[in-house]
């Protein structure tokens, strides 16, 4: 296994940290951003609301990060893990806004629908034992997985159909920045090596910026400093956007366990039930923190578990710094709109290789696991029926809708019914003989 460069305990460097944070922060910010702007976009909420519910989303994640990292009494995963908005609930979120509750309407089914996240907390010492290293493998095979197209996307510069999707122009700049990371983890020392996500970006950005590609225009629009607008929207309690929510927490609790394994392995550290215990409590506290200040709810990022597999860097410190920089961003909005002005192609370059990592790591755990028809048969059908969802998600489109709420995510059919086929698939003969 390799050497971390920085354990979960260790503190960097002021300076290097706040360097190594920022990487984080540009691997995260998109993501974080991405659902306020979509819920925006889609109810056709005017400019103001929407920056309301950006800049609560920046300001919450810093806040549940920093308690993630270094935990405050039974609550908090104590790992170096980045919270943020999460696309599990966007379905169930546009249900009750087109309904005559609206954003209030979101916002409290939220809030009531996150006790199911903060009661289901207390039995992850139970679910822990569901987790044997077969699951646990297949689960963070099936996060590198469904984390590709996105990095593809941006490795193309956009959405798929738009015009300029996959331009050589595009292509180019982030195989680019593609061979700069791999060179500096490869050869790179010391803070070359360790930096390398944030060191390639950066450059990336200059020769965007030399061949005119930065668009300041969000820049130029964004407010200096804003203050968070708790209740901005008011509260609504819908039984049937409850129950929607509700549906969507229960998701993100096997989405999440899954993610504080595959930070585990990153990490190098063992997770107990009582880790996963306070990484879903602090997960369902931060939704209702986050309704109540006016914003959707959060869960756990595996993007930046592809950062420490990449960097070696595991600290926590540097990711509760990075949870200080998101507050800012959520203060400042105009440090936020910096960030987000770097072109897609820049951010592709290292996603794909971050996301990629993932998968390798899933890969080893798996080569670990006895090889024996159950267990093969365990990989085999959850990683292809998770990948069947991640790359065809119109398989679903007939179903309803409760179907696409529960098994719209690649991460939780691969992860389900890996959990599934390990507790009712009867142990091979000869494993059973030893």
């Amino acid at each position: 296994m390799q050497k971390l460069l920085y354990p979960v305990d260790s503190k960097p460097p002021f300076g290097l940290t706040l360097l190594l944070a920022s990487q984080h922060l540009l691997a995260a910010l998109g993501g974080i951003i991405a659902v306020p702007l979509v819920l925006g976009n889609v109810l056709q909420l005017p400019t103001a609301d929407t920056i309301v519910l950006v800049n609560a989303a920046l300001l919450v994640s810093g806040i549940v990060t920093i308690i993630q990292c270094q935990g405050v009494g039974p609550i908090g995963l104590r790992l170096p893990s980045v919270m943020g908005t999460s696309f599990t609930f966007v379905a169930a979120a546009l249900a009750i806004g087109f309904s005559e509750y609206g954003v209030a309407g979101i916002l409290g089914s939220s809030l009531v629908g996150s006790l199911v996240m903060i009661i289901g907390s207390f039995f992850m010492p139970y679910v822990r034992k569901l987790f044997p290293p077969v699951v646990t493998g297949v689960v963070v095979m099936m996060i590198g997985l469904s984390l590709i197209p996105v990095a593809v996307d941006w490795f193309a510069g956009g959405q798929k159909g738009d015009p300029n999707y996959a331009d050589p122009a595009n292509l180019a700049m982030a195989t680019f920045v593609l061979v700069l990371v791999v060179a500096l983890v490869q050869w790179g020392k010391g803070i070359f090596s360790a930096a390398a996500i944030v060191i390639g970006i950066l450059v990336g950005y200059l020769v965007a910026l030399a061949l005119g590609w930065i668009n300041f225009d969000s820049v130029k629009n964004a407010e200096l400093f804003a203050l968070p607008q708790p209740l901005h929207f008011g509260l609504a309690f819908p039984i049937s956007g409850i129950i929607g929510m509700s549906i969507a927490y229960l998701v993100t609790i096997v989405e999440s366990s899954g993610n504080f394994l595959a930070l585990g392995n990153a990490t190098q550290m063992e997770i107990t039930g009582k880790h996963l215990r306070g990484g879903v409590l602090c997960d369902g506290l931060g939704s209702a923190f986050a309704a109540v200040m006016s914003t959707t709810p959060f869960s756990s990022f595996s993007q930046n578990i592809g950062v420490i597999s990449l960097t070696g860097v595991a600290s926590r410190y540097v990711v509760t710094i990075m949870g200080v920089l998101l507050v800012l961003a959520g203060v400042f909005p105009v440090f936020g709109a910096l960030i987000v002005s770097i072109p897609m192609p820049v951010l592709g370059g290292a996603g794909l290789m971050m996301f990629a990592m993932i998968i390798a790591a899933g890969i080893q755990m798996l080569d670990k696991v006895e090889r024996s028809k159950r267990n093969g048969l365990i990989i085999a059908i959850s990683i292809g029926c998770g990948l069947a969802v991640t790359t065809r998600p119109e398989l679903l489109d007939k179903l309803p809708s409760f179907f696409k709420e529960i098994f719209g995510s690649g991460i939780t059919v691969g992860s389900l019914l890996a959990l599934t086929l390990n507790l009712i698939l009867p142990q091979d003969k000869e494993h059973s003989e030893k």
